[in-house]
């Protein structure tokens, strides 16, 4: 058996919807051309096992989501053109096609694969096999953990009984072989020219930087420039989150992205806005509109919720929740409508629990499933939120955003109550044709993400909250001018007990009654308090306002490009609106999943939780929306970076839906 079963024993069996065991398939293939196809016979399909290793690629290499939202769409395109090409009914994506205007896949007559004594479905499986292979090859060869990603590829080509150094691409004769290495060799080469600069290993040809960096290490902001704008971290040594070491200084990621080729946004509103000599490509503009600037009331109060989430950090101070279904979550959330308008900030204000925290949802009454009311999961907020940060913050296991949602819909496959019947109807699939079209529109909608959110990215350019919130507080507080010691207009909002201004009698006021005056918050006192993650907790408690830190580690801090739009927000929303329309349903089977966080193991960032947390969504759009309050307890995102990011996820995963299922249905 493939060594290690790709980790994937699936998010370590933490996933609760449905046994570890793989199930076998059901049901058959939707073409019945001249070509005779065999029955499915392998417990777990190729595409699958395929997507296991690339999923394990992407945990042994950067931390990179556009990168990697761009390489599952191509990888998945791929062994989506090869399983296409012999359906008499499917039309093929890239191969055969002109695409960007000017870049051909040739595909020659296709003699049939029975010449060869080989089924279809032997040949589809021969064919996606070796597209997949030759691409991961290609896509990780320059990877951290490049020898384990290419031991794993050769160890399932090996398994699968296929010859690695068969790289032929005359596949005239009908070789499947040669087809799907024909195959990835167009997308290799599209790849080098779909303006991602891949040949340039991604590196940013007109950005520059606007502000100087911030170093965590020292308190406050003294050396920002512009407090509307991204800027780097500045630290010792910079560890991205599937654990690299990759240097002090690390540069924007992708904010020239935008203008990679696109799957489904051709049409899409667009405005594109020139600066440095370089055009950035804004889309869906009229929801993403210039976010609340420096000195604004939105700003102030968009950023200082951040710091007081933060508050609700620690478990000791006794709070108690209800995280289940039956409280959390709304039937309400797949319409857009439920959501404040992405320009009506003050419905934000409404539409989030500034104090408590979480938002408006208020929970279901019964499973739709079993007719039941959801049991209640009593837990301490504490613990609740730092899972949910961590859990959110790039997957489990580190497979990025992008990644962690390809995890999530292969365990809802596998989930005993689920039926693999395309939009919920007709007759259900075979797993490798299930496998195949799922696996490529979830591709498509996550690389259309990356290229929307980051293209935003780009040109707004827009600070994270420690930037903001240190440099506020620098300033002062701007809620009462007659502090006079204190004030300053720009400054962070009071709230009393969690925000406010140190005084004489402070412990906070410094041996020489330095800090008097300065702004104190009550939030996680920071990384510097945890020497061993395993045995050390930082808590919550009175801090100097200029330490505040995210939920981080002290070796990542933030996520090395802008906040507008929140990234997280736009694949988690775009990955529910194709889930629902995939499945024909927006409930998880059974009408319920979640993930077990194991008392005293899960946390990475420090020791916890102090008990078994469940995370538990009734609808694909409920995890959507925990992924999204996520990034604000964890200190990454205000929300005005969230809600924007959500309608315009929305707004792609239908177009992507649409278009794939066009091609799916031989209109393309």
């Amino acid at each position: 058996m493939l060594r290690r079963q790709l980790r994937v024993g699936a998010l370590k069996c933490g996933m609760i919807f449905g046994a570890c065991a793989i199930l076998a398939a059901c049901g058959g293939d939707k073409s019945n051309g001249s070509i005779d196809n065999n029955a499915e016979t392998r417990e777990t399909s190729v595409a699958r096992q395929w997507s296991e290793v690339f999923l394990e690629g992407i945990r042994n290499d950067f931390a990179r989501p556009t990168v990697h939202s761009r390489n599952l769409f191509h990888i998945n395109s791929a062994m989506y053109d090869a399983w296409a090409v012999y359906d008499p009914t499917a039309s093929t994506y890239l191969l055969g096609k002109t695409l960007g205007g000017d870049f051909s896949c040739a595909l020659d007559e296709l003699a049939e694969p029975r010449a060869l004594f080989l089924s279809k479905l032997e040949a589809r499986e021969e064919a996606i096999s070796h597209a997949a292979y030759t691409l991961i090859m290609s896509r990780f060869d320059l990877s951290p953990g490049v020898l384990d990603t290419e031991d794993l590829a050769k160890e399932l080509m090996a398994e699968l009984g296929y010859d690695i150094d068969n790289k032929s691409t005359d596949y005239s004769d009908g070789s499947p072989a040669a087809l799907g290495n024909h195959i990835a060799e167009c997308y290799i080469d599209f790849g080098l020219q779909d303006g991602s600069n891949e040949a340039g290993f991604f590196a940013n040809n007109y950005y520059k930087e606007r502000n100087p960096p911030i170093s965590p290490l020292v308190p406050g902001n003294p050396n920002i420039v512009d407090m509307d704008i991204w800027q780097r971290i500045q630290l010792p040594q910079f560890i991205d989150q599937s654990g690299n070491a990759i240097g002090s200084n690390i540069p924007h990621l992708s904010p020239e992205w935008g203008q990679v080729e696109s799957f489904s946004l051709d049409g899409a509103p667009k405005a594109t806005y020139q600066r440095d000599g370089f055009n950035y490509h804004v889309y869906f503009p009229d929801i993403a509109p210039t976010p609340p600037r420096f000195g604004s009331d939105e700003f102030k109060q968009g950023f200082s919720m951040v710091a007081l989430w933060s508050n609700h950090l620690d478990q000791t101070d006794g709070v108690m929740i209800d995280i289940s279904p039956n409280a959390l979550g709304s039937p309400d959330n797949a319409d857009l409508s439920y959501y404040p308008a992405p320009q009506d900030f003050a419905g934000y204000n409404v539409f989030y629990d500034r104090l408590a925290g979480g938002d408006t949802s208020t929970g279901y009454a019964v499973n739709p499933s079993t007719g039941e009311p959801y049991a209640p999961q009593m837990v301490l907020r504490g613990d609740y939120t730092r899972v949910l940060a961590e859990f959110w913050a790039d997957g489990p296991d580190s497979e990025t955003p992008p990644g962690h949602w390809f995890t999530i819909i292969n365990k809802v496959s596998d989930h005993p109550e689920f039926e693999r019947r395309f939009e919920g109807v007709g007759s259900p699939l075979g797993d490798l044709e299930w496998d195949i079209i799922n696996f490529f529109i979830l591709g498509a909608a996550m690389h259309d993400s990356a290229i929307a959110a980051w293209g935003i990215k780009g040109w707004y350019d827009y600070a994270r909250p420690m930037s903001a919130i240190r440099g506020m507080c620098d300033l002062g507080q701007s809620s009462d001018p007659s502090l006079v010691g204190s004030y300053h207009p720009d400054g962070i909002p009071l709230e009393p007990g969690l925000i406010e201004v140190i005084t004489a009698n402070d412990p906070l006021r410094g041996t020489n009654s330095q800090h008097i005056d300065g702004i104190k918050l009550k939030a996680w006192k920071g990384p510097q308090y945890i020497i061993n993650p395993e045995t050390d907790q930082a808590g919550v408690d009175w801090i100097k306002c200029r330490k505040w830190w995210p939920y981080q580690r002290a070796s990542f801090v933030t996520p090395p490009f802008a906040g507008y739009v929140s990234g997280h927000s736009t694949f988690s929303r775009a990955a529910a609106e194709v889930q629902t329309l995939i499945t024909g349903s927006a409930y998880f089977p059974g009408g319920k999943s979640g993930f077990v966080a194991k008392q005293n193991e899960f946390l990475v960032f420090e020791k916890g939780p102090s008990q078994d947390v469940i995370l538990e969504w009734a609808t694909y759009y409920d995890a959507s929306d925990q992924t999204s309050l996520s990034r604000i307890w964890g200190g990454i995102h205000p929300y005005a970076d969230d809600i924007p990011g959500r309608v315009i996820g929305s707004k792609i995963g239908l177009r992507a839906f649409d278009l794939a299922k066009k091609y799916y249905n031989g209109e393309m």
